[in-house]
């Protein structure tokens, strides 16, 4: 993923190679002069050196609390306590110190937060020492802290490093598998009428726009979510959060792994506005020039196998959305007609499986999102009006 700098300047010092893996979030790796005059002043200066060159500006010195926890580190034997928080409180926690957490297998309820308004960060985590989440959990099977790769046998095997972002996801799908309890819906939709539809919006398009089944897929998703907004929520620890706009997040597979690019405010796009959208976030996505607002939030999520073939499956809820709709590959099927000579025709059919958070969601709530979208993509007009 590239990120621009928003300063100007010239590089001076370079302190972490392109390339590197694993870089502690915070570590310094470059340093910017303001002028080429200044180059030379770095030319010997080192992170964490008292003795830099003269005219070099010296480093910030470390907070108050940083210096006293290292000067006093922990006395083994006597790990920190573990906090008691209410049931349902929310948990503030940086993005650094869920995966750090998640690693180690820390339930995050226990860590005390030395942040603003009680926010976890990265070092409170990493001086924790007190109940992991597996023993924070009675009902919960063991989590490993770390895994212990298995020995090498006769077999013939490649080991590939796992990359930062294939380790983000593990971490946030594994965390949503154990922490929401998902349930699934599963419904049958007549895809021939929403065929039909497509076939002759391409055609007026003139080369334009080019729609997909998966464009009316998200239009009818964002209608159905502004139709029962208890959908359109988010898990807050002590409150729900409703979305007023549908902004829809699509699973892209990359060579990197998955990544879900949002299209914003899907309910007041037309088709094509879609379909453009989604091309050009799926090429961005493959050449990993995503900008964070394109990636980050949403509050629905779908995930389209259909075109590898797969008719129907579930799929894993990506948090802290309260659902995700799991769309199969259009498939004929013969069913009775007593209008025709035969008594049967064949039509064509699609399954879409959708995946709920049931402390959002409820059964018969998820029931009623899936009619709404069923009765859009079997009305696909529905959508244009």
């Amino acid at each position: 993923m590239d990120f621009e700098c928003q300063e100007e300047g010239y590089l001076a010092k370079v302190f972490v190679e392109a390339g590197t893996k694993d870089v502690v979030v915070g570590t310094p790796i470059c340093i910017l002069a303001e002028t080429k005059d200044e180059i030379s002043k770095f030319s010997s200066f080192a992170v964490g050196s008292s003795d830099s060159t003269a005219g070099a500006p010296a480093p910030l010195a470390p907070p108050a609390a940083a210096t006293a926890a290292a000067a006093a580190p922990a006395v083994a034997g006597s790990p920190i306590a573990a906090v008691a928080r209410k049931a349902g409180e929310r948990i503030i926690a940086s993005p650094a110190a869920k995966f750090i957490a998640a690693q180690r297998g820390i339930a995050l309820e226990n860590v005390a937060g030395s942040g603003p308004k009680g926010r976890i960060l990265k070092g409170d985590v990493l001086a924790f020492n007190g109940v992991p989440a597996a023993a924070s959990r009675a009902t919960s099977a063991p989590v490993a802290s770390s895994f212990t790769p298995a020995p090498a046998t006769a077999q013939a095997y490649i080991d590939t490093p796992v990359s930062n972002i294939r380790k983000v996801i593990a971490a946030r799908l594994t965390e949503s598998k154990q922490s929401i309890p998902h349930y699934y819906l599963t419904v049958e939709l007549d895809a021939d009428q929403v065929l039909a539809v497509r076939e002759q919006v391409n055609k007026q398009g003139a080369g334009k726009y080019k729609i997909s089944v998966n464009d009316f897929v998200i239009k009818a998703s964002s209608l159905a979510l502004r139709d029962v907004p208890a959908v359109n929520s988010a898990w807050q620890g002590s409150f729900i959060r409703e979305f007023q706009t549908s902004d829809i997040a699509i699973a892209v597979a990359t060579d990197n792994g998955l990544i879900t690019p949002i299209v914003h405010s899907a309910e007041s796009k037309g088709l094509g506005s879609i379909a453009n959208a989604v091309k050009n976030l799926a090429e961005k996505a493959r050449d990993g020039k995503l900008q964070p607002h394109e990636y980050q939030g949403g509050s629905f999520t779908i995930s389209n196998l259909g075109m590898f073939g797969i008719q129907s499956f579930t799929a894993i809820i990506n948090p802290p959305h309260a659902a995700i709709l799991a769309v199969g590959g259009v498939e004929e099927k013969l069913v009775l007609d007593a209008k025709s000579e035969k008594g049967f025709r064949v039509k064509k059919v699609f399954h879409v499986t959708l995946s709920c958070d049931h402390r959002v969601v409820d059964g018969a709530v998820g029931a009623k999102w899936l009619q709404a979208f069923k009765g859009y993509i079997e009305n696909p007009v529905s959508m244009i009006l």
